[in-house]
């Protein structure tokens, strides 16, 4: 990409010139702004899309939301395109309302309702129809308190003539030119069981602590009508979460029509260190999207979802969705304005695949000076002391990050947020900072200390039991979760399906048999409620896939990552048909990696890296109910990375025992490894 011409290969992308209640009826939402600029509902005629506005056209900034009446057209006539460029940093950055429940019984209660509406994400984009959180994209951040509990209840109103608003593709892998990242249809029809699909829906609190009934199990979905009831004890420590839905096999599409927003969990800890607050605590939701265009190459605003077929035989295989444009808040390549002071960004990855690598650079692309950008938190809580990520920071599907950002010395100068870590073709820098030459000053002193309550959890933390769970190569058959049980090296020949053997750094074999990979296979975890685990996954996967692992209801450190040669693990032919895999000789240990230093805080979501093995130690919070783990990128969620396991209490498993209840086998303990 040239400095003078940012382009995709059909120059869609870029301008030229840009530097890289428990309801039952009672309880309802308080909505409100987060400090600092709102924008209000505005009623717009899709009519006045038929042509481009002027550049400087102050009607319409992305990020507004306005009722579905006001701007319904008819069923199956889309909104005419207006650019086939959109302009970055063009748009400031949508405030996000806020909702905290109302007291009622002793307890906080809130509704919030799934209903379609049309938002705007950019303002040379005509209206785009959702399916929104309060009619909101992205919904609404809902403020806890860590020792208060929260009923809400989620309400499914997506009713409606063709209710999914995203448009689903399938191009082959082949298309020339490459289809994956570039907006348009090109002529191809789409899926009509995708269009066909009603608002079936199930909301997940990614990152809390529920219990089974309150999780978002993914089979107990509802249709428009109904509610689901849940609470949320917010007994953890004070962090960034984010909810969405986690429909059995759909969630990749119902996420990208809207269905996602954030959770704010807020303790005592947290509050003494004084952190930069109101218009300088910033919530920064990430995604990506792409959009359909008219007969003109025009983009119409309508999400589109383009599936990539890699191969039809034995069974579909298709590449994981990523989009061209970034959207932050809602809007794509918004701005934010700052003064020149230290703020806090409470960032959440919540794209479908893509992972970015984050780095905060100048305007001529230079990163910003040591001292200058920290992290402070991960997934499940603050550090315990704050990281300088001056070089960059990674942020997978579904992980979060607490950054802190000084611009006292970056007075009147712009800063880009970039991700380093992209694909040729999308515009890397999704949000440009814009540095007022004067403004108040806080006074805050970034804290030596920063969670007094943080451990540092180790290799030689006591564990109740260990769990191998292999993820295998993306080829004739999805990418999928070997639940693995150690075993005794049996004497081959070799390859041998689902047996697959580890050369460890000390030059010993262990042999390893596969127990479960499909949904529909027998339960093979059971946790005991509020035990310690050591969980290892190894990506098998030399097709180059990473997996960000994510694991529900505990939280858990990295303890140890490491790479190994993987060319020993082979797909097989199957004698009765089908297809298997094992390894022909042990895939083997090459070299050691350090935990990140950011990375080694509490989390719920560990990268794994093709040919990497990563541990770690899982506390399990105090909870029972059945509930699942799964690769986050949600095609592969939703096509078989996903087991269930259950949390029960040590009490309960020791009476099963006695009764010579048939357990899962590794049930209160484990095979080492």
């Amino acid at each position: 990409m040239s400095d003078g011409e940012g382009v995709d290969r059909r120059g869609f992308l870029l301008k030229a010139g840009f530097a890289g209640a428990l309801a039952l009826g009672i309880g309802s939402a308080t909505i409100q702004s987060m400090p600092g600029r709102e924008r209000g509902p505005v009623t717009i005629d899709p009519r006045a899309y038929a042509r481009p506005r002027a550049q400087g056209d102050p009607v319409g900034q992305a990020g507004q939301v306005r009722p579905v009446a006001a701007t319904t057209p008819r069923p199956g006539t889309p909104f005419r395109g207006t650019v086939t460029q959109l302009t970055p940093f063009r748009d400031p950055l949508p405030t996000m309302a806020t909702a905290r429940g109302d007291r009622f019984g002793g307890v906080d209660n809130l509704t919030i309702r799934m209903r379609p509406n049309y938002v705007r994400l950019h303002s040379q984009l005509p209206p785009t129809k959702i399916w929104g959180f309060d009619g909101r994209f992205p919904g609404p951040i809902i403020e806890a308190r860590r020792g208060k509990p929260l009923r809400v209840t989620w309400t499914n109103e997506l009713t409606g003539p063709y209710p999914l608003p995203v448009v689903e593709i399938l191009f082959d892998e082949n298309a020339d030119p490459y289809q994956w990242d570039v907006p348009g249809r090109e002529g191809v029809a789409p899926r009509a069981d995708v269009a066909a699909l009603p608002g079936w829906t199930s909301v997940h609190l990614h990152g809390h602590f529920s219990d089974g009934g309150s999780d978002g199990w993914a089979e107990d979905a509802v249709l428009a009508g109904r509610s689901q009831l849940v609470e949320y004890r917010n007994d953890q420590p004070a962090t960034t979460l984010w909810y969405h839905d986690h429909a059995m096999h759909i969630t990749r599409w119902n996420v990208m029509s809207g269905l996602l927003g954030m959770y704010i969990l807020r303790d005592d800890e947290e509050a003494s260190l004084r952190l930069p607050s109101g218009d300088r605590e910033v919530p920064l939701l990430i995604c990506d999207r792409n959009f359909d265009t008219d007969d003109k190459n025009r983009l119409t605003g309508t999400m589109l979802h383009k599936t990539t077929v890699m191969s039809t035989d034995p069974l579909r295989q298709v590449r994981s969705f990523a989009g061209p444009y970034t959207l932050v808040n809602g809007a794509i390549w918004p701005f934010k304005d700052v003064e020149p002071d230290w703020y806090r960004f409470r960032m959440a990855n919540a794209s479908n695949t893509r992972p970015y690598v984050v780095q905060a650079v100048t305007e001529d692309g230079k990163p910003l000076p040591p001292n200058t950008i920290f992290v402070i938190g991960s997934d499940a809580g603050l550090l315990g002391a704050p990281v300088d990520v001056a070089g960059g920071f990674s942020l997978a599907a579904s992980e979060r990050a607490d950054v802190l950002i000084d611009f006292r010395a970056l007075a009147g100068k712009k800063v880009l947020l970039r991700n380093i870590d992209y694909d040729p073709g999308p515009w890397p820098d999704f949000l440009q900072f814009r540095v007022a030459q004067r403004g108040r000053q806080s006074g805050f002193r970034l804290p030596k200390t920063l969670a007094r309550s943080f451990t540092r959890v180790t290799e030689k933390q006591p564990v109740e039991a260990e769990r191998m769970v292999m993820l295998t190569p993306v080829g004739v058959s999805h990418a999928r979760l070997w639940e693995m049980q150690k075993i005794e090296a049996p004497p081959g020949p070799f390859p041998i399906d689902g047996i697959v053997q580890l050369k460890e750094q000390d030059g010993s074999v262990t042999t390893w048999k596969r127990m479960a990979y499909q949904w529909t296979d027998p339960t093979q975890y059971t946790v005991k409620a509020g035990s310690w685990e050591r969980w290892r996954f190894v990506n098998l996967d030399w097709s180059g896939w990473p997996h960000p692992m994510h694991v529900h209801v505990c939280a858990f450190q990295p303890v140890k990552r490491g790479f190994y040669n993987i060319d020993g693990f082979q797909f097989i032919d199957l004698p009765g048909g089908g297809i298997g895999g094992g390894t022909t000789t042990p895939v083997f240990w090459e070299r050691s990696e350090p935990v990140a230093p950011d990375q080694a805080g509490w989390k719920d979501v560990v990268n794994v890296a093709a040919g990497e093995s990563v541990d770690v130690v899982a506390k399990f919070a105090d909870v029972t109910g059945k509930f699942v783990y799964h690769c986050h990128m949600l095609e592969h969620e939703d096509m078989s990375m996903m087991r269930p396991f259950l949390v029960q209490p040590k009490e309960v498993i020791a009476i099963a025992k006695s009764m010579a209840h048939e357990l899962p086998p590794t049930a209160g303990g484990g095979h080492g490894h």
